[in-house]
């Protein structure tokens, strides 16, 4: 992971097809291999499972799993100058990637004789690649327009600092409903949500069995969005093709609220070069989308863009409820591990009806459990057997494993336990998929079946439909997904003036939310959730919008749907229908025509 810090670094935080010999590249790599080796993980957020699946990846010799595979260009030495033997501009990586002046780029660029030229950045002209479609959805066929592009971010005094990459799916109207999408990570694209869920086409998967090996499959999409609402799928700085351009780097997009700003800069232009600052506004977030769309609810407030609608799917809020030392987490798994016990049939009393269950399961995490939890080592050892007994009956372990867990299991130690008998692990993102480790005696599993089942396929045909359907291609490298061990995300939000003082704080968005709600009491928000989801707890969501401080005229602004599918909702596709009809209905209440 230090290997692609510092090529983006070198790059002025540009990581793309580099069309240099394939000799620098395997120079850097020799000096750098013992770091990348040795680089320690974070678990930075709700999409840490893929991050430690990348991570893991970029400590091998090769391309990412994310990234796709490129090959250096060795172009020759220039007219006129004789070329430096590689073993001599191995010595340059090896002994000088700082230079004399601290720029590894300049060394290495003299060593190989490399100009500006040589090395691939995101546009500061803005780019839109332009065409035309019709879809069927609900029956119905709707002719629109895709647009590829790029919306060049600027700060406050004019200077162009990020490119970041958009699809547009519109329809001609411009008081029609617009809708902004992203995925979280943080450090993800949005080519999950862009081929998964609400766009006019999606690409088909076997969820919850591993999806089988390409061609892959980009059919139309009957449960889209675009029969209510324009659609516009962002690219987070650093993810997708979104880069920062000139001097500006990475770092400077790398965090809460530096996202923040960066998404609105991002949204508000898009509103401008369109045309569509007077059409309703929507936000729609996917996981740490989640807690963006949050912050930038109340940012875009401050600026001025209303907004009627904002939606979270699969949420975190509150990223300070996680840290050590909080039972709260604890107690907000409990509902989904039972919902998934049940899934898997390992309740000794299987529920007939699953959202009776769970509202009882709800109910003895924020009472007894949370009680005897709060008790800490004071709990007594009767009380604490009564406890690990009905734990059982709930989540589907054993009272001794609970016992021994100090009636505390974590996620990965219940994905690993609950159907070890079977010889299997569950997903992270989503619980129904299943997988296996190396034995059936590991505390965790090695890898999340969920991200690995569908990556392949989410990757490949969101490469294929973007070059052959929408006729956008870049020199760039479509990053699915971006982390770096040299760059840790900022969780560090300043909310202003709001609830106790804006004092920093690790990332808590509900009272910027709370603010947006108050400040616009027109304003509606609807919370998405699959129950079989263990990356964002849906009793964690409901925990945390239930600590907005909302007054009661502005609670009934607030919607709930639940889904039987995990973290990604639209991997169950008659989820994904039941999801998009309750969509509909949302849209037709907060921007009614």
């Amino acid at each position: 992971m230090v290997l692609y810090l510092l090529i983006a670094e070198l790059s002025g935080g540009v990581l793309g097809s580099v069309t240099m010999r394939g000799s620098v590249v395997v120079a850097i790599a020799a000096a750098l291999i013992c770091v990348a080796g040795s680089a320690g993980a974070q678990d930075a957020g709700p999409d840490s499972g893929m991050n430690a699946q990348n991570r893991h990846a970029a400590d091998r010799s090769g391309p990412r799993p994310d990234e796709p595979a490129w090959s250096p260009v060795d172009r020759g030495p220039v007219a006129g100058e004789a070329p430096h033997a590689d073993t001599d501009c191995k010595q340059v990586a090896e002994h000088e990637s700082g230079g004399a002046n601290g720029d590894a780029r300049a060394d290495l660029a003299r060593c190989r004789k490399l100009g500006d030229a040589d090395i691939v950045s995101a546009p500061i002209v803005e780019i839109r690649k332009v065409t035309h479609h019709t879809a069927t959805i609900g029956g119905r066929a709707i002719t629109y327009t895709a647009t590829a592009g790029t919306l060049t971010l600027r700060d406050d005094e004019g200077k162009p600092t990020a490119s970041m990459f958009y699809v547009a799916y519109t329809t001609g109207d411009p008081h029609r409903p617009v809708t902004f999408l992203y995925n979280g990570g943080p450090g993800s694209s949005t080519l999950w949500l862009h081929m998964g869920s609400l766009a006019p086409v999606r690409v088909l998967t076997d969820s919850p069995a591993p999806t089988h090996n390409a061609p892959y499959q980009v059919v139309n999409n009957d449960s889209s969005l675009l029969d209510k609402s324009d659609l516009v799928f962002l690219d987070a700085v650093g993810a997708g093709y979104s880069r920062p351009i000139g001097d500006t780097k990475l770092s400077a997009f790398w965090g809460t609220d530096q996202d923040i700003d960066a998404f609105a800069r991002g949204i508000e232009r898009y509103l401008t070069v369109n045309g569509r600052w007077n059409a309703p506004k929507f936000i729609f977030g996917e996981s740490y989308g989640t807690t963006r769309s949050a912050g930038l609810s109340y940012r875009l407030q401050e600026d001025g863009v209303q907004l009627n609608g904002v939606m979270l799917l699969s949420s975190i809020l509150n990223y300070g409820r996680r840290s050590p030392g909080f039972d709260q987490e604890m107690i907000n798994y409990l509902p989904s591990y039972a919902a998934i016990a049940a899934y898997h049939h390992r309740l000794a009393n299987p529920p007939t009806d699953v959202p009776a269950f769970l509202r009882e399961v709800r109910e003895f995490a924020r009472g007894p459990y949370a009680n005897a939890l709060a008790k800490g080592q004071d709990l007594s050892d009767a009380d604490r057997r009564d406890i690990a007994v009905k734990l059982a009956g709930y989540i589907g372990l054993s009272p001794d494993y609970i016992l021994a867990a100090d009636l505390r299991v974590a996620p990965g130690r219940f994905r690993a336990e609950l159907l070890r008998d079977q010889r299997l692990t569950l997903g992270r993102y989503d619980a129904r998929f299943t997988g296996s480790n190396v034995d059936a005696a590991g505390e965790n599993p090695e890898f999340d079946p969920s991200d690995t089942g569908i990556t392949g396929a989410f990757v490949a045909a969101f490469h294929d439909y973007l070059t052959r359907d929408l006729g956008y291609t870049s020199d760039l490298s479509y990053r699915p997904t971006f982390y770096s061990a040299g760059l840790q995300w900022d969780f560090t939000h300043k909310a202003r003036e709001l609830g106790n003082g804006g004092q920093p704080n690790q990332t808590d968005v509900a009272l910027d939310l709370s603010q947006a709600m108050r400040e616009n009491p027109h304003l509606l928000l609807y919370s998405l959730n699959g129950i079989y989801d263990l990356a964002t707890p849906f009793f964690g969501t409901e925990y945390d919008l239930g600590h907005m401080q909302l007054d009661p005229a502005e609670r009934g602004n607030v919607r709930f749907a639940y889904y039987p599918s995990g973290h990604m909702v639209y991997l169950n596709p008659e989820a994904l229908k039941s999801m998009k009809a309750d969509l509909a209905r949302f849209y037709d209440e907060a921007a009614p025509r």
